[in-house]
């Protein structure tokens, strides 16, 4: 089995708050191998009502065998688990009457049209027919897609049927959404048009739980983020929480002329009297600005005075990317080789 990586001494606490109030889901100590792999080693959430919680992790961090778990898809090796108060191993049946999954590839039926599709959720959920017929025009409707509704859908575009997809896991109106890295795969466009739909959803009161790889979707999405690897919670906050535990903004000055590199790293030592990292290759120079903008300023008029070109300059705030590297010693995107092909999380 692979040594999970030890995480850096960083605030806030790992584990959650047992006084979270009204948590519509809590996991304690889940645990699951596979094989010799360990997808979960002791994870904990707490996801109170009305807010979304994101699960921030690369390839291979255990972000989908967790949302199997909470969908009564697999059974933990240890720990517990409760959604809407109810537990997940004791009463499966309970828990899928009151959750709406929207895993990572569109589970729609290609050769049925977008109102079918709908309509046949609603018939397994237990609707008559009349009652699932109009939630599937209302839901066609809500996610722009009723002009599409009596098209099949194979005929829809890759962020058409994510919408869809949402919209069948919004038929039952579940207390609790779990949207498994929601748009994976989709275009710019398509993309902003599924943060639409979350926002819309989150506005109107839902609990979610929002897997992602992408740092921007839990950045503009999530109230509170929770960072994992290789199974563990290695941080937990909100976006900026998360980013002042690498420090505040930054001057990042590109220079024109990389035989300038030397003379600006000597300005901004003198500026910032901090560290300043030289990237040669793309003529950039980055150092911490304490003071924000004044430090900014006093940059450029020493840069002025010295009759340095610049092609850039500005202000920098720490990204969720620098937070995932300066935790776990790579990047957010990066594949950990033996894990991917387990869950495919």
């Amino acid at each position: 089995m692979a040594t999970p990586p030890q995480p850096l001494e960083v605030e806030p606490v790992l584990t959650p708050d047992d006084a979270t109030p009204d948590p519509m889901i809590r996991a304690r100590g889940l645990r699951k191998s596979y094989g010799d792999v360990r997808a979960l080693d002791g994870l904990d959430l707490d996801v109170p009502r009305g807010t979304v919680l994101g699960l921030l992790g690369p390839n291979g961090a255990g972000k989908t065998t967790c949302v199997r778990i909470l969908a009564t898809l697999l059974v933990p090796d240890e720990g517990t688990v409760d959604v809407a108060g109810i537990d997940v191993i004791a009463r499966p049946d309970a828990v899928r009457a009151r959750m709406g999954l929207s895993g990572q590839y569109a589970a729609v039926d290609e050769y049925l049209t977008g109102f079918e599709n709908l309509v046949m959720v609603g018939r397994l959920y237990g609707f008559d027919r009349r009652r699932a017929r109009a939630r599937a025009k209302e839901l066609l409707e809500r996610f722009s897609l009723a002009d599409a509704g009596d098209r099949p859908a194979r005929t829809y575009s890759g962020g058409m049927r994510r919408r869809l997809d949402l919209a069948g896991a919004l038929v039952a109106e579940p207390d609790v959404l779990v949207l498994d890295e929601p748009t994976t795969g989709l275009d710019p466009r398509s993309r902003n048009q599924m943060w639409a739909v979350i926002r819309e959803l989150v506005a109107g009161g839902a609990t979610l739980l929002l897997t992602t790889q992408y740092l921007e979707e839990a950045d503009l999405l999530a109230d509170q983020i929770v960072v994992i690897d290789r199974g563990r919670a290695i941080a937990k906050g909100t976006a900026d929480d998360l980013k002042r535990q690498i420090g505040g903004e930054r001057v990042e000055v590109v220079v024109a002329d990389p035989s300038a590199l030397e003379a600006v790293r000597e300005v901004l030592e003198q500026v910032t009297g901090g560290e300043v990292v030289v990237d040669g290759e793309t003529r950039t120079l980055t150092a911490p600005a304490v003071a924000g903008p004044q430090t900014l300023m006093e940059v450029l008029r020493r840069l002025d005075t010295e009759a340095i070109v610049l092609d850039d300059v500005g202000l920098r705030r720490p990204t969720l990317d620098d937070v995932f590297l300066e935790l776990t010693g790579h990047g957010a995107e990066d594949t950990v080789a033996d894990e991917t092909n387990q869950d495919g999380s």
